[in-house]
Parts: structure tokens; sequence; C-alpha cells
């Protein structure tokens, strides 16, 4: 662990001693590379940026970011970089202090979810907002209209460009937002509950009108306790409760042990799918975008637990 600290350190140190020696790249036909951290803020940034900028991602599919460690190869990405945009309220983990810095410096950085109305954000049990506000796809439309902001403050030239493509995204996210209400709505009252790795389908939940517990917090760097994982087993049997779920980005034995503890106690609860939460699916694939990652979800929740089939 020591070890793992010291290099992280190293590394962060060699972000901001490259970017004090110069600013961005341009790619060839001269437009400026914006680096997004998140594949779902990724999306975002592609389609109203369009192409005025050239928008590379940080994180790959499968990738955690709260526990993130770049490697020097990201590092040079981070320094080479025209403006970097990321999602913020820690959920990109130790980066959030270098990207504070740089902008502090004068880089062109800016955290998308921290400007948001704080009455619309989540907080648990210990004050801590909760970053995954992509899961309520209203709150992810209203993240867009920041994105828009930042991105005219900074190429101002192009304000029609991404007035224009906001717009077209805005309306796209409205009728998925209608999608998954629907879906959702299809699941019998006395199955929606969503019982996943992390909790990161909190605004999921608020939103769509369904009960939500992670095992884990917040954050997948918490650890999951025994008591709190025997509560939700006592659940789960007490509420005949059919299925719960993995994540493409958290390991799986926390949730193989739910559904362990559940069967020695004479309850079957099967494994419903797997849930992108914290990265998206794979490019190229459905998954791999903003939309496709959230109606997959939902189609997959609702199936599980009993619905779907209207």
């Amino acid at each position: 662990m020591k070890k793992q600290i010291i290099h992280f350190i190293l590394l962060i140190t060699g972000v901001l001693l490259l970017s004090a020696c110069g600013g961005g790249e341009v790619d060839d036909d001269g437009r400026p590379r914006i680096l997004v951290t998140v594949g779902m803020l990724k999306d975002v940034v592609r389609e109203i940026a369009g192409e005025t900028a050239r928008v590379e991602g940080l994180m790959g599919e499968g990738v955690d970011p709260h526990s993130f460690h770049p490697a020097a190869s990201d590092v040079r990405r981070i320094q080479g970089a025209d403006m970097i945009l990321y999602v913020g309220h820690h959920l990109e983990g130790r980066l959030q202090g270098t990207f504070e810095e740089l902008a502090e410096r004068g880089h062109q950085v800016a955290a998308m979810a921290e400007h948001m109305d704080p009455g619309r954000l989540l907080l648990d049990e210990d004050g801590n907002t909760d970053p995954h506000v992509w899961m309520d796809v209203t709150l992810w439309m209203e993240v867009s209209g920041h994105v828009r902001e930042q991105l005219t403050a900074w190429m101002p030239e192009h304000a029609e460009t991404f007035q224009a493509n906001h717009a077209a995204w805005v309306a796209e996210l409205e009728a998925l937002d209608r999608e998954i209400e629907h879906l959702i709505a299809t699941i019998p009252e006395e199955n929606r509950v969503l019982i996943t790795a992390h909790d990161a389908f909190g605004y999921f939940g608020r939103r769509y009108d369904i009960e939500v517990m992670g095992i884990q917090g917040l954050s997948t760097e918490s650890e999951a306790g025994l008591r709190h994982l025997n509560r939700l087993v006592d659940l789960i049997v007490e509420r005949e409760i059919p299925a719960v779920f993995v994540e493409s980005s958290v390991a799986d034995r926390n949730v193989r042990a739910l559904v362990e503890g559940a069967a020695s106690r004479g309850h079957r609860v099967v494994i419903g799918g797997e849930l992108f939460s914290d990265a998206m699916g794979a490019p190229g694939t459905p998954e791999g975008t903003y939309p496709g990652m959230i109606r997959h979800n939902a189609h997959t929740i609702a199936n599980a637990l009993g619905g779907g089939r209207d």
C-alpha cells in the first residue's frame, strides 16, 4: 500500500511539473483536445462538442473511477490536454486534488457536477455528496447544460453549434427518461427493491421510484461490513426479493455472498444481471453510450424483478 501511495504521488507530481512547462496540444487539423475522465461524461461532451474538438476518455470500460491510479501514459495525456472535464464530488478519487490544483494554476479544468443545484444532490449519512448523478437522466440533462456553458466559455466562436447539439441531445434524453420511468413502473410494487454491489443507484431510485440498497457505500474503496451483509440477507429473505445485481466495474464477491446467505436460509435469490454503474460498456456496443448504458440497466432490472412484460 505504501508503495502505491508513493507511486501515485510521483505520478501526480509529474503532472504538475509537466503542466508548468507548457500548454496542451492540438490535433493535426487544429482542433483542441478535450480529456474527459469517465465514459458517461465523455459521451455528453462528444455529443455537444461535435466536430469542434477531439474528445478523449481517460478511463475506459470496466474501470472504477473511485480507485483509479493513473499510469505514466495517463500523466502524459493529462499534461497534453487543452481542456479537462471531470464529474467531481470525489468520484475521481485522488485525481480530484490534482485537477483542482491545475485549475488554480490557470489550466482549463472544470468539474461538471459541482455546478449543480445542491438541493438536487443526495448525501450519505456522513454528509458526503453522492457523485453518481448520471443515474437520473433529468440530472444528466442539467449536467449537459453545464457542459454546453463550459464549452461556450472556452470556444465562443462555436456557440451556435454547441446550442444546436445540446438541444438535440436533450430531446434524446427526455425520451429516454420517459422510457426508463415506464419500464421501472412495470415491476410489481413488492419487488421494487434494487440491491447492488455499491451505492451508485441512489439517484436512479429517487427518480424512478425504486428502493435502492448498496453493499458498499458511495465509494468502492469503503468496506462492506459483515453486519451490513447480514442485514441485507435478512431483508432479501423476509421480503422474498427475487434478484440482486452485480456491477461491471466492481468485484462480485459481496453480491455472491448475499446469494449464498439467502440460500442457507431457504430462499433462492438469483443474480439478475450485470449493471453498468461507474463505467459504460465496450466501445461500439449500445452499452458503450450513455443512453444505451441506462437503457440496458433499466431493462435488466425490470426483467429480473418481474417487470418489463406489459
